[in-house]
This record gives structure tokens, C-alpha cells and sequence, in this order.
């Protein structure tokens, strides 16, 4: 990442006129055996397996709960200073995993987006205008979105792409998004469907009308297997403000997924004799870590209760029956390199609390009873709604407040977002108390002509007008609400006070998508000093308080589970100098001879030190980055930890003592 002069910020890391690149940290996977044999042919392409496990801490692969995953890193290359890109969300970071690129390169800055028209306002699908600010973990999403920006809206090519397009055989498998994410040029719309891909493109969706379309010869390969064309469905429940979440982990899905690798693809790739890369996404622990019931209105035991380790240990049969699958194999084993990686780390919701000494919030949007449409409270009393970033701007700068998740006829026929008012006694067919699908502030509301203030989609924020003063607002309010952990601006904007530029983070680079105005990173703290990651919460306006979240910048949620083994890694090597998840597909393109076109320059590096030709040395500088002081007193601090031109992100917060 290039980063300009800026003279304004104070501390100690001060860039002045000097450009450098930009990394962080994450969790990657090159695949390798878990026995030693002879060396492969020096010729032979290697086999790559990338196992993500989605929001696996390190702390929780333990020998009882994830012996497979303990083997990996304690056999392979345990790396214990990795970082998941930030945003510490699912789409960013499976962006980073398919690219090596930050989001100022790929546009993948937050789970949801705004792309300045409505999605489907071309009709893709079949579909009516819909939403402004999707939720990219949909895959006629992400087709409609790519046919807009020239059939990859990542603009960056993935690794899988260059892959395949270079003799190997692809496959990803997985969670509904970033699965699809890892080969996104090949996702595009057809009429009311899709086109079919080249790589085999699996996930919660195959099967059904919403879902990427398979080729004949991969339906055979199902049939011939014994297994259903379409995976079992997500059984478990969120609950709701008066009953508690799930008590099972996604085992059935995550067992048809293992079934499909082992009984289907894996046997075809290896029988065809060309080397073959394969993504496989767990969703769990991730899914069932923020469905959870172990801990109903209550941190403790939060996501460290029996159900939280029944979805590490799910994990942990995908991979282990993968990895037998390879090892029974000498000729495959010996050839193949595992990588291993989580999308981002975990901490524990709380919706009203704020700290570990029980401040609760006095956010204005806490302050109402919101009910549904029968009448039921939704919403605990003086715990945050979803959406309460969107309540709290739109009554500080005064501007009404529309709910993209939903429309309603206006008066003169045209189609309107939904109203929101939190004031009302309870939501009605045609007003809101709250919005669900991210905010629209200002305007008209109209859902084809798009005049809004200001648009929040995830924690980006929007100003379509790039107005300053409207910027220097936003801030201003968000400085001053107890449930935001610090603030970084578009540097487009200049000096900000209470908040760090976007490109010291990786969010200034190539992508040809919209830029956020402003980052919102969500409150973050622990409930105990002497155990800081595993009890780790973050402040959010969803789920239930107690289950499981993302997104924050605290170590809890940057930290990530990452190991390697394989003919081309070390054995039982420790590597502590700093690593990310866009350096995953960076170093395996490197293994594997692949060259990766790109266009940004906000990419990965090879984690030379962690393979067996290399024996350097990679030493890391840890450095501080401090904003002016808003007007409440507040300034935004960056920690993080430089490599040369690479930078990988620690944490930032408002609070010293936090970071």
C-alpha cells in the first residue's frame, strides 16, 4: 500500500513524503501430509488444499477440541502472529484470501456495500430493484454486482482464476459468499440463472434456484457418489429477544460438504492426473459461534461455552477427513501442501454494556421499546437495535431515516425505501421503528433515483455527494457515541480530527468501486486484563448479548488461527514474525508456479520465512499512529507491525489502556 505524506498525525509512526506498501495479517492454508515420505519429483505442479475455518481463534484448536488442526501447527509451521485483514468481516477478508489484496484494491470493505444504484436495477434474475446496500454473502449478489464492473468486481484476479486458467484443477466449497468470492469472474448472470463455471462452485445455495449451477459432469459425480445434488439446510436458531439460540453445531451441512471432497471431488482430480487446488470454507465454528444459546443475555461463558466448542470440533472432522483422505495417498500426500487459515478471530456480543466495569450504553437509539408487527418486543430494554448507527446520525444531523431492507408504493406510484421512526409504538406495514438492512439518511427515499445524504452499509458509511462538512459532522457524532472504538476517514477528506486516514489501514488503492467516507470500528474490550482474547467483547446492535460477533479492531478479532504443513514448509517451525491473510494466496502462487495478474499495489508478500529453502530472519517493527483529538477529546490510535514495506494491523481504539 502507498501511503502519502501526513504531517498531522502525531506519535510514533509519522510518515512524511513516504510511499510504502502495506500489508496485515491473517489466516491462509497450503496443504501438506501430516507423515514424512520421499520427496516428490522435482517437476511435479503441486496439489494445494486451503482450509478456511471461518472465525476460528487460536485459542480454541486445542488437542482435545481440534486434534487435526492442533497436528497441523505443531507438525507444520504454527504462525503466531497472524492477523485477519480489517474490516474483521467474512467478505473482506475471503477477498485478501483470493486476491493477496487489501480492500483499496479489491472494494471489499465491509460485508455489505453501497454501489451508488439499487441491486438488480438491471432485472438480472428476474428481480425488481432491491436494496442499496447488499449483503455481498449472496451469490446472485455477487453476479449482478460483477456483470456491472466488467465480470469481476474485485478488479483483482484470484488465485483459483490464475490457477485454472494455468492447467490446474479447481474446486471451492463452503460458506455461502466467499466461496463463490474465490472464483468471482466465473459468477455471472444468465437470463434468470447463472452461467455455469468452469471451477466446481459449491455452497448452502447448489441445488436450488438461488445457487451457481453445476456442470453435468460434476452432477454425475454427485450421483455416482451416492449424494443429493443439494446440501442438507442450516437447522439452527438465532432465537429471539426472549428464547435462546442454538445448542447443536452445523454438522449435518458440514458433513455433506466433507462428503462431496472426499467421495467426489478429490477422487476426480486425482484419477484426471493434472495437480489440483481446492478452497473448502467451513462456516462453522463461525455460524454456530453467533447462534449460540451457552450464554442467553449474559457475557459469560459467551463464545467459550460446550456449543462454541462443538463447532471447533465440526471444523475439525472437515479437515481431519480431507487430510485422510491425502495421506492415504503417498503419491497425492507427498505432493501436496495444506494451508490453514481463518477469515478473522471472535469476541463476545454485548447490546448494552460497554465496558467490563457495567457502563451501559446511553445511546439515544437505546432508549425506545421496539416492538413488531404483533406487538412482541423485539429489543431488550436499553440494549442497542439493529441499526443504531443509522437511528443515532439521522436524529443528530436531523435528516429522515429510510430502511433499505424494504419498500412501500409512494403516493405518486413509485417505489420508496421504508420509513424509520423510532418513536412509534411498534413497526407497521408501511414504518419501521428500525431499520434492517442499513441505512439511507436524507433525500426522498426513492428507490430508483437515489438521493440520500448519507448511506451506512456494515460499518462503512457513505456521503454521495462527498461533501466535507458533512463528513467532519459524522465524525464529530460518532466520537462522541459510547459503542464506537475509533473512527478513520477517506484521505480525500484531509485532516479530520478524532479520526486516522483510510490508507494507513489498507483502504486507499485501484478498486473502481465506491469508497466509504468513513470506517466505523465497533467498541471493543475484555473482562478480564489477564485473559484479554478469550474473553473478548465487542459492542454491536445484533445478535443476541452473549452470542457470538465480529468486525471489531481488537486483538481478539485481528488474531487468527493460521498454520501450514506440506513437502514445501518447515516441520515444527514457529514463525512469530507478522503474517496476514492476503499473504495466503501471494505464497502459494509462489509454490505452485502460478502467476497472479494485478493491478493494486496493496498486496501480500511470500512467507519466505516459514518455507523449507528459506533461512531468514524476519524481524517486525511494532509502531503507533495517533489521530488529533476530536472535539470530545477523543483520538483514534493505530497499532501495528512493519516488515520493510508491509504493514499488519494489531488493533486501534480511542482508549490507550485498550490497545
Amino acid at each position: 500500500m502507498r501511503l502519502g505524506t501526513l504531517p498531522h498525525f502525531r506519535g510514533a509512526a509519522i510518515w512524511r513524503g513516504v510511499h510504502r506498501r502495506f500489508a496485515m495479517a491473517a489466516a491462509i492454508g497450503a496443504v501438506a501430509s501430516l507423515h514424512s515420505g520421499p520427496a516428490p519429483d522435482a517437476q511435479a505442479r503441486r496439489n494445494i488444499v486451503l482450509f478456511i475455518a471461518d472465525g476460528l481463534q487460536p485459542g480454541s484448536v486445542t488437542a482435545t477440541d481440534a486434534p487435526t488442526l492442533f497436528r497441523v501447527r505443531t507438525e507444520g509451521v504454527n504462525f503466531v502472529n497472524s492477523h485477519a485483514v480489517f474490516p474483521t468481516l467474512t467478505m473482506p477478508n475471503a477477498a485478501a484470501i483470493a486476491t493477496g489484496h487489501y480492500p483499496g484494491d479489491t472494494g471489499q470493505f465491509s460485508n455489505n456495500l453501497f454501489l451508488g444504484d439499487p441491486i438488480f436495477a438491471s432485472g438480472n434474475f428476474g428481480r425488481r430493484s432491491g436494496t442499496v446496500t447488499p449483503n455481498m454473502e449472496d451469490d446472485q449478489f455477487l453476479a449482478d454486482i460483477n456483470q456491472r464492473f466488467t465480470g469481476n468486481f474485485l478488479g483483482e484476479e484470484s488465485l483459483i482464476s490464475a490457477a485454472r486458467s494455468q492447467g490446474y484443477n479447481t474446486a471451492a466449497l463452503g460458506k455461502l459468499g466467499p466461496t463463490a468470492l474465490q472464483d468471482l469472474s466465473e459468477i455471472n448472470p444468465r437470463g434468470l440463472g447463472f452461467t455455469t463455471p468452469a471451477t466446481i462452485v459449491i455452497d448452502s445455495a447448489t441445488g436450488t434456484p438461488l445457487g451457481i449451477p453445476l456442470g453435468a459432469e460434476s452432477m454425475k459425480m454427485l450421483a455416482d457418489a451416492g449424494l443429493s445434488s443439494t446440501p442438507p439446510p442450516h437447522d439452527q436458531s438465532f432465537g429471539t429477544s426472549d428464547t435462546a439460540g442454538t445448542l447443536t453445531a452445523d454438522v449435518a451441512h458440514q458433513q455433506w460438504l466433507a462428503d462431496v471432497v472426499t467421495k467426489g471431488i478429490l477422487p476426480r482430480f486425482v484419477a484426471s492426473g493434472k495437480p489440483f487446488l481446492l478452497v473448502f470454507w467451513s462456516g462453522d465454528p463461525d455460524q454456530t459461534l453467533h447462534a449460540q444459546g451457552d450464554s442467553f443475555n449474559s457475557l459469560t461463558p459467551g463464545i467459550n461455552g460446550p456449543t462454541s466448542r462443538a463447532a471447533v470440533r465440526n471444523a475439525d472432522t472437515s479437515l481431519r477427513r480431507i487430510l485422510e483422505y491425502v495421506d492415504a495417498r503417498p503419491m497425492v500426500r507427498e505432493n501436496t501442501d495444506v494451508f490453514v487459515t481463518a477469515d478473522h478471530g471472535f469476541s463476545t456480543i454485548s447490546r448494552r454494556e460497554i465496558d467490563a466495569q457495567d457502563h451501559f450504553t446511553k445511546s439515544y437509539s437505546a432508549a425506545f421499546t421496539y416492538r413488531d408487527l404483533t406487538g412482541r418486543q423485539e429489543v431488550n430494554a436499553g440494549f442497542l437495535p439493529g441499526g443504531h448507527i443509522s437511528i443515532d446520525l439521522a436524529h443528530a444531523l436531523n435528516l429522515p431515516l429510510y430502511d433499505p431492507g424494504g419498500q412501500i408504493a409512494g403516493a405518486d406510484g413509485a417505489s420508496r425505501y421504508i420509513p424509520v421512526d423510532p418513536t412509534i409504538a411498534q413497526q407497521t406495514p408501511t414504518r419501521r421503528q428500525r431499520p434492517l438492512g442499513g441505512g439511507v439518511l436524507g433525500g426522498s427515499g426513492r428507490v430508483t433515483v437515489p438521493d440520500a445524504k448519507v448511506v451506512i452499509a456494515g460499518n462503512s458509511i457513505y456521503v454521495p455527494d462527498r461533501d466535507g462538512a458533512m463528513v467532519r459532522r459524522v465524525v464529530s457524532i460518532l466520537a462522541n457515541q459510547d459503542y464506537v472504538g475509533g473512527l478513520f476517514v477517506h484521505d480525500s477528506f484531509g485532516r479530520v480530527p478524532g479520526a486516522l486516514p483510510m490508507s494507513a489501514i489498507g483502504m486507499i488503492g485501484s478498486t473502481a468501486l465506491p469508497q466509504p467516507a468513513v470506517i466505523v470500528v465497533p467498541r471493543g474490550f475484555s473482562l478480564r486484563s489477564t485473559d484479554r482474547l478469550a474473553t473478548s467483547v465487542i459492542v454491536l446492535g445484533a445478535g443476541q448479548e452473549g452470542q457470538g460477533g465480529h468486525g471489531a479492531f481488537t486483538r481478539a478479532n485481528t488474531f487468527n488461527n493460521m498454520a501450514a504443513i506440506g513437502p514445501d514448509f518447515k516441520k515444527r517451525f514457529i514463525d512469530r514474525a507478522p503474517v496476514s491473510n492476503a499473504d495466503v494466496p501471494v505464497t502459494l502462487a509462489s509454490l505452485i508456479g502460478v502467476h497472479v495478474a494485478h493491478k493494486g499495489s496493496l498486496r501480500g508478500r511470500v512467507l519466505s520465512e516459514a518455507l523449507i529453502q528459506d533461512s531468514r530472519n524476519i524481524r517486525a517493527r511494532r509502531q503507533t499512529m495517533r489521530s488529533e483529538k476530536s472535539e470530545s477529546g477523543k483520538a483514534t490510535i493505530l497499532v501495528y507491525q512493519q516488515i520493510g514495506q508491509q504493514r499488519y494491523l494489531d488493533e486501534a481504539c480511542f482508549e490507550v489502556a485498550v490497545c
